[in-house]
Order: C-alpha cells, then structure tokens, then sequence
C-alpha cells in the first residue's frame, strides 16, 4: 500500500530547484519578520532597503505574516508595520516573562491613573530595552511607544535604572558598545551616562528630563524591578510629554515609580 507521504516526494520530482525557493521564501518571510520586530513601526520601502529584499517579496511576506497573526499595520496613515500581541505572548511566554505582564498589569494600571501619564514596562534583552506593557494616559497629548518596540539599554532612563544595579565590569561592557541608529546628537559619552547611573544609584530613580538626547520631546522617570537578592529583572517608566514635564513632578511622581517598582518586585518572587 502506498504511502500518501510517497505521493509527495514524488509530486517535488522533475522540479528542479524548487525545495530550494521555497526554503529561500520561508527565510526571507523569516528575516522580515525579524527586522519588523526590531525596528517597529517600519513601512515596506524601509523594510527592503534593509533586507536587500525586493519590495514585492517584502510586500508578500508582510500580507503572509498578517494573515497568520503576526504582523498587523500599526500606523494605518504611513502603512507602517509591527508585531502582534501573539507573537509578543509566545515570546514572553517563552521567556518566562509572561508571569510578568499578569503581576504587574494591575499596577501600571493604577499607577497610569494616579499620575495620569503614560506608564510603560519594560525588559532587558542584552544590550537593548524591550517594551512589554503599556498603560496610557487619558490626556490627548501623549507618549506613543508601541509594546515590542526595541530600544538601546543605555538611552532609556529604565534602562539606567537597571544598570545601576549592574556590577562595575557589565556596565562598562555595554558602555563600550556603540548605539545603534540614533539620529539625535549629540549622544553623551561613557563617562557622562557613567554620572548619570551613579545618580541613578544615590537617588533610587532615573530622570531624563526635557533634554533628553534620545528622544528629546519626551521626558521620563524610570526605576529597576528587582528581586530579592537586588538583581534587576525589569524596568518601569513613566513617560511624559517634554512640554508638559517640569523637574518638580518628579518629587511627586517619584516615589509612586518607586513603590509600583517594589510591589511587582515582592509579587513577582511570591509566585
């Protein structure tokens, strides 16, 4: 009796090449989806120009992705590209960080309302800052930063948080990494983000303020998760329009980043 797997070898036969299009498909639907996740929000043009993938391939891989619930549009107006809750699930899920989100979604909710800004929470993933869950303002002008977006450690004021709390020789490792693709300038050099953590440390905060060279429209505090040995696990930022920050915010504002940090930190090793 024949097996129905047979038919199949047999169907690819006399097709020369064509296992090998199709492998080289399944990578560059792989290698989109990679970029995507890196650089979200990114549009197609963009896509192909860093893939070296032409924009229709690029075109076909993004519509497969969506369909499979991967991919979705996350600017509609500028057709611009990023992953969905479903690929953000798995991964965390993966990476044990789902307990994470569960834990601490109930107080980035409340502290959102008690301070009415943006709060974000965030892990780190070697040199970079992940964006894991958001709870935003009711305010009409806010901070836009999509959960997944991907940023440098050493730009975010999370970031800095959950540096200080690094050992001497890890934090000059990543100093001595160059940032990837930051447009602004002029970025601050070691010594400088080197004070920066220091004061991190001595405070128990985070602060970039109006002049924030990263993304200078927005203005943040941010505090390290950790756990009961005092080892960062996590970063939580309230992120604030510039225009709408002044440094006297942070004497309220502070201490409830601090105290949310600290109650998800003591949850978190309950569970």
């Amino acid at each position: 009796m024949r097996d129905p797997e047979d038919d199949d070898d047999l169907a690819g036969q006399g097709k020369p090449g064509s296992g090998v299009r199709s492998m080289n498909s399944v990578l560059s639907t792989l290698r989109v989806f990679e970029e995507v996740a890196l650089r979200q929000p990114i549009g197609v043009s963009e896509l192909a120009r860093t893939t070296e993938i032409p924009k229709s391939s690029v075109q076909r891989c993004l519509v497969t992705l969506q369909q499979a619930g991967w991919l979705k549009i996350v600017d509609p107006e500028r057709a611009r590209w990023g992953v969905t809750m479903k690929a953000l699930t798995l991964g965390l899920r993966s990476a044990g960080e789902q307990d994470l989100r569960e834990v601490a979604g109930p107080i980035i909710k409340r502290l959102a309302a008690d301070t009415d800004e943006t709060v974000l929470l965030g892990v780190r993933d070697g040199e970079d800052y992940v964006i894991v869950a958001r709870e935003d303002t009711t305010q009409v002008v806010r901070v836009v930063q999509e959960v997944g977006s991907r940023v440098p450690l050493r730009a975010t004021s999370a970031g800095w948080a959950i540096m200080a709390h690094l050992g001497e020789a890890e934090v000059n490792e990543l100093l001595r990494r160059e940032l990837r693709e930051v447009e602004q300038a002029p970025v601050p050099d070691a010594d400088e983000l080197r004070e920066e953590i220091a004061r991190t440390r001595e405070r128990g905060y985070a602060l970039n303020g109006s002049s924030s060279w990263y993304r200078p429209q927005v203005a943040s505090i941010g505090v390290a998760i950790t756990d009961p040995a005092g080892q960062p696990i996590a970063g939580l930022t309230l992120s604030v329009p510039a225009m709408r920050f002044d440094r006297a915010h942070a004497k309220v504002w502070a201490p409830l980043v601090i105290a949310a940090a600290d109650e998800i930190g003591r949850l978190l090793s309950s569970v």
